[in-house]
C-alpha cells in the first residue's frame, strides 16, 4: 500500500528542525489560495469548516461525515501537507479507528484529536469538559495503531488548562506522549509565561495555537521557536478577515448602489485560480 506521502514530508520538515507555519483553511477557495503561498502545512480548522459548511458554531454540531468530507474536498486541490481537526474522533474508541483512518484516506497528514468531554466546544470559549486522562491515552493508543501508514501524524490536544489549570495540562501532555502522539498541542495558556513552561517542559513535538480573539497571547514565532515551540496554527485568521472584507464591500454596495469602487481589494485571479484555464482547455480539445 502507498505510503502517506505529505505526512512524510511533514515529518521530515520537523526532523530537520524547521518550524511549521501553518494558516486555518476552510473551504476551497481558502485552501487553494493558501496552497499557492509555500508554507510547509495548511491547518483545517473545525470552527472554519463548521461556519462555512453549516452555519452554525464548533460546538460539536458537525459530524464525523461534514469533517471528513471536508477533509477530502480540500486535499483533492491543494499539494501542501494538511493538518486537520477531528475535534474528539467523533465518539468511542471504535469511532476514533474509523476517524483516523477515514480521514487517512481523504490524504490528511496530521489527525488532531482533543480530549474533551462530547458534545465539545470550540477552544478558547468557555464551559469545556474534559474527559479522565485515561481515557483520552486509550484514544491515542488507538489512533496510532489505526493508522494503516505510519507516516501520518496524531495531534493530541488537551482542553484541562481552562478547567483544570496548567498543571493537569501538562501532567496530561506527558502521557499523552508516552502513548504515541507524534505532536502535543496544549489548548488555552494563558500567558507568555504559560507559553515557555509549556516548551520548557513537553519534550515532544508541540503545536501552538495562534486564535485570534481568544486566551492565547499570540507572539511572533521566533519567540515561540525558542520557547521550544515546533509549529503554529493560525485557524482563525483567514475567515476574520474574509468576513469583515465581504462586510465592508457589501455595505459599500447597499450604501452607493454599486460595486464600483469598493474599499477593499478584490482577487483579480479567481478564474485562474480556480482551474478555469484547464476547463477551457479540455473544451477546446473536445469541442465538436
Amino acid at each position: 500500500m502507498t505510503g502517506n506521502t505529505k505526512a512524510a514530508q511533514l515529518r521530515e520538515r520537523l526532523a530537520k528542525g524547521e518550524f511549521i507555519l501553518a494558516p486555518g483553511i476552510y473551504d476551497g477557495i481558502s485552501a487553494r489560495v493558501a496552497d499557492r503561498m509555500g508554507f510547509p502545512a495548511l491547518y483545517m480548522t473545525g470552527y472554519g469548516a463548521t461556519a462555512s459548511a453549516l452555519g452554525l458554531p464548533d460546538a460539536g454540531l458537525a459530524t464525523y461525515s461534514d469533517m471528513v468530507g471536508r477533509a477530502e474536498m480540500i486535499c483533492s486541490v491543494i499539494d501542501t501537507p494538511l493538518i486537520a481537526d477531528a475535534d474528539t474522533g467523533y465518539g468511542g474508541l471504535l469511532n476514533v479507528q474509523r476517524t483516523v483512518r477515514g480521514y487517512e484516506a481523504a490524504g490528511v497528514a496530521a489527525i488532531q484529536i482533543e480530549d474533551q468531554e462530547m458534545p465539545k466546544k470550540c477552544g478558547h470559549t468557555p464551559g469545556r469538559r474534559v474527559v479522565p486522562a485515561e481515557d483520552m491515552v486509550l484514544k491515542i493508543q488507538v489512533a496510532a495503531e489505526a493508522r494503516r501508514h505510519a507516516e501520518t501524524l496524531i495531534v493530541a490536544r488537551t482542553d484541562a488548562r481552562t478547567a483544570l489549570g496548567l498543571d493537569e495540562a501538562l501532567r496530561r501532555a506527558s502521557l499523552y506522549g508516552a502513548a504515541g502522539a507524534d505532536i502535543i498541542f496544549v489548548e488555552s495558556p494563558e500567558s507568555e509565561d504559560e507559553l515557555e513552561r509549556i516548551g520548557r517542559e513537553v519534550d515532544k513535538p508541540l503545536l501552538a495555537n495562534m486564535v485570534e480573539f481568544g486566551k492565547t497571547p499570540r507572539v511572533e514565532v521566533d519567540r515561540l521557536r525558542k520557547w521550544g515551540f515546533d509549529m503554529a496554527i493560525y485557524p482563525g485568521l483567514g475567515f476574520s478577515v474574509a468576513a469583515e472584507a465581504m462586510r465592508q464591500a457589501w455595505v459599500h454596495l447597499q450604501e452607493k448602489g454599486t460595486s464600483n469602487d469598493v474599499p477593499v481589494a478584490q482577487y483579480r485571479g479567481m478564474h485562474e485560480l480556480m482551474g478555469f484555464s484547464d476547463v477551457w482547455d479540455f473544451e477546446k480539445k473536445w469541442a465538436r
